[in-house]
This record gives structure tokens, C-alpha cells and sequence, in this order.
């Protein structure tokens, strides 16, 4: 396969984002956390980015994977709410009661229905629940576990491992700061009516009544999600959602010192990410934002448009400049359908890489006549040379 052209789009375009560290932060915004990601939902730029493919332990994080399954079993009608499973002795020892851990207090051998089962998740981050649902779901947790991984590369998610349904100390579970706001933009995105559970405030069962364990639902920050984690000797993480003003952020911290630590930290850095940014769109919908080559057609290059207007977040102050480039896999070969995704916009704020755009091609190009298909033959083992040479020399050694 011939490697990626990168095109130069805009270089120095006169926009602002917020300068960025060399250890990945922001310049004039840091962070106590080790890994850190945040990013505004409705264009998808990256806000604050620090170790954010760093692996970590996910802790009750990796709950918000097994709500992903069960939110989406309810939605294929695979399961409904009001479906109910067994609690087995696993899951009593391992997540209930005896166990000592976050818990809904099931009952041994009592038939829980699954929206409650949700409710102690999404509430109080029971294990008990999770095992409950593991099992009803899948036959076993393991055999659940597997299908957390499975789904986790269907998300997008390359480097998560999901080594049980709770989260509770494995050895195997492994997930980036990353790839949790991107499992949470999903869950929101994906199961709006579901996600709510979120945001209630208290959970009773057995007569236990629970509240939310969500530090930040207790703020007037716009929070309705999500969870929280601590692993020993990694410390304390959490992923974080809000909506204020029109604007979602999603938001994942993990090494933190302390419980309160991570409840300041959490909300000193939505309040920023609220209040320091304005939206600026950079095109407009169905603007041109550039052309790719094409070879052996009628036309030698086609526009490229993305699909609704493109805009990114940029700090109020601290201004720094944005650069764009359309990265395409060189060349296009006619015939061009119109409205073929044939490449992505990337958007860079220095080298870090803010948002990426998929672009589609406008016209068709059709195949061109014999002569003019080799004389474009040519050209394209004259220019294939050329930056194959070019990515040769900067490769490193």
C-alpha cells in the first residue's frame, strides 16, 4: 500500500489554541493527575491532553464497559429491563455483602430485575450487580470479560483489556484516560435515555438507601456522569461528564493522591474547559477545504468537503496558532465516486492533534482515455519516487 500523502492545508491559519507543553499538557493549565484527557463533544476537540495513551488500571472504571453491553442488549431487545437474573453465590461472596466492596446488598439466591441491577451500577457501582449481569448475560464473567474486550475493539479502543465485569484487582485490566472519555462520549451518544441513570441521586434496595458515588453530581457544574476508581498503588480516577450552556465535556483523570484531590482536580478542570474556550468554525458546511489528486481520469484532481460545517474550541486567551492538513492515501485512481470518503481533515494545535475530519470527494471523475492514462502512469512513478524518497530520508536511522 503506498503511504499517506500529507498535504499541507492551512499553515499559520489565523485562529488560537491554547499552547501545549512538552509533557503533553497545556502550557498555562496543568494538571495533578498523571494521565488526563478531556475533549468538547460536538466538534470533538481535544481540550487537555496529558499521558492520555498511558495504560492504567481501570478500577470501577471499567463498569462503564459492562453498562456499555447492557445498555446495548436492551436496546437490540436481546434483553429488557424488566428481565431478571439469579444471584449466584459468586456473586454474593465476590460483590455482595460478604465482600465488603461497593455493593447493592443482593440478596443470595433472590431473582434481581435488570433495571435495578443498572440502577446499583450506574448509582452506587455495585459489583454484585455486575457479576449478577455477567453471568445472566453470558453464562459466566469470564466468558462476559471476553465480550468486554471484543466490544472495547469495536469502540475503537486498541489498548483497553477487560479482565472481569467490576473491576476489581486482576492483573489484566488496562485502559487509557483516552479511551474512557471515548467509551463515555458512546454511552451518551448511543443510549441518551439509558445514560440518565447516571445522574440520579440515590439508590434504595434491601432497604439501603445509597447515594450517587459521583463526587461532582453535588456541584453546579452541569454533571450527569460517571464513575470513579481507585487502584493501589496507581491511585485514584475518574471519568467525568457534563453539560452547561449548551456545551458536553467528557473528561478522565487517573493518578491521583487522594479521594478529595480528585474531586478539587476534577472540577477545577471542567470549570476551565467551561469557561476558558469559545467555538470558532474554521468552514463552513459544504465548503471546499481542498482537492486530492487523481490519477488516470478525466480530471486530475477532485474537491473534498466535510459532511457539516467544521469547528474546533480555542481558548479565550493564550493564543496560539492552528495549522490543518488533508491526509489521503496517494493517489486516487478514477473512476471517483462523488461522496467517497477519500480522506480526513486533521486539525493541529502545534503538533498536537486537536480533531479529525472525514472528508468526501464532490464530483465524479471519470476514467480517462488511454493516452491520458499513461501519460498520468508516468507521473505517478515519477512523483511516488519522489516522496518515497522523501519519507525515506526522514525515517529515522
Amino acid at each position: 500500500m503506498l503511504k499517506p500523502l500529507l498535504r499541507l492545508l492551512a499553515c499559520l491559519m489565523p485562529l488560537a489554541t491554547g499552547a501545549l507543553a512538552a509533557d503533553g499538557g497545556t502550557v498555562g493549565f496543568a494538571t495533578k493527575a498523571t494521565q488526563a484527557y478531556m475533549i468538547e463533544a460536538s466538534t470533538g476537540t481535544v481540550l487537555l491532553a496529558k499521558n492520555e495513551d498511558q495504560g492504567f488500571s481501570p478500577a470501577s472504571l471499567a463498569k462503564l464497559m459492562t453498562m456499555d453491553l447492557v445498555f446495548d442488549a436492551v436496546t437490540k431487545g436481546q434483553i429488557t429491563l424488566d428481565t431478571e437474573y439469579p444471584v449466584s453465590e459468586y456473586a454474593w461472596r465476590t460483590g455482595g455483602a460478604p465482600s465488603r466492596t461497593a455493593t447493592m446488598f443482593a440478596a443470595l439466591k433472590s431473582r434481581v430485575r435488570v433495571e435495578d441491577l443498572i440502577k446499583g451500577i450506574a448509582i452506587q457501582g455495585a459489583n454484585d450487580a455486575c457479576i449478577v449481569l455477567a453471568e445472566g448475560m453470558a453464562g459466566s464473567e469470564q466468558q462476559f470479560a471476553d465480550s468486554m474486550t471484543r466490544r472495547a475493539r469495536e469502540l475503537g479502543l486498541e489498548k483497553a483489556m477487560f479482565g472481569n465485569s467490576t473491576g476489581l484487582p486482576d492483573g489484566k485490566s488496562k485502559v487509557t484516560a483516552r479511551e474512557m472519555v471515548t467509551l463515555a462520549a458512546a454511552l451518551q451518544q448511543s443510549y441518551p435515555n439509558l445514560y440518565a441513570y447516571f445522574a440520579q441521586p440515590e439508590f434504595e434496595w434491601n432497604k439501603i438507601q445509597q447515594r450517587n458515588r459521583n463526587p461532582l453530581l453535588g456541584f453546579d457544574l452541569g454533571a450527569d456522569g460517571l464513575a470513579t476508581g481507585f487502584t493501589e498503588g496507581e491511585g485514584y480516577s475518574i471519568v467525568a461528564s457534563v453539560e452547561r450552556d449548551g456545551r458536553r465535556l467528557f473528561l478522565a483523570l487517573a493518578g491521583i493522591a487522594s479521594d478529595k484531590e480528585r474531586t478539587e482536580e476534577a472540577k477545577r478542570v471542567l470549570e476551565w474547559g467551561l469557561t476558558a474556550f469559545e467555538s470558532r468554525q474554521i468552514f463552513a458546511d459544504k465548503e471546499v477545504i481542498g482537492a486530492a489528486s487523481v490519477y488516470g481520469g478525466t480530471a486530475r484532481t477532485v474537491d473534498l468537503v466535510a459532511r457539516a460545517p467544521v469547528s474546533v474550541y480555542i481558548p479565550i486567551s493564550n493564543p496560539d496558532r492552528l495549522s490543518a492538513r488533508i491526509v489521503y492515501h496517494w493517489p486516487l485512481t478514477a473512476p471517483v465516486k462523488p461522496d467517497y470518503q477519500a480522506g480526513t481533515l486533521r486539525i493541529f494545535a502545534g503538533s498536537r492533534l486537536l480533531r479529525e475530519v472525514p472528508l468526501y470527494t464532490v464530483q465524479a471523475v471519470d476514467e480517462g482515455s488511454l493516452s491520458s492514462r499513461a501519460v498520468d502512469a508516468v507521473l505517478e512513478l515519477g512523483e511516488s519516487l519522489f516522496f518515497s524518497w522523501l519519507w525515506d530520508k526522514s525515517a529515522p536511522g
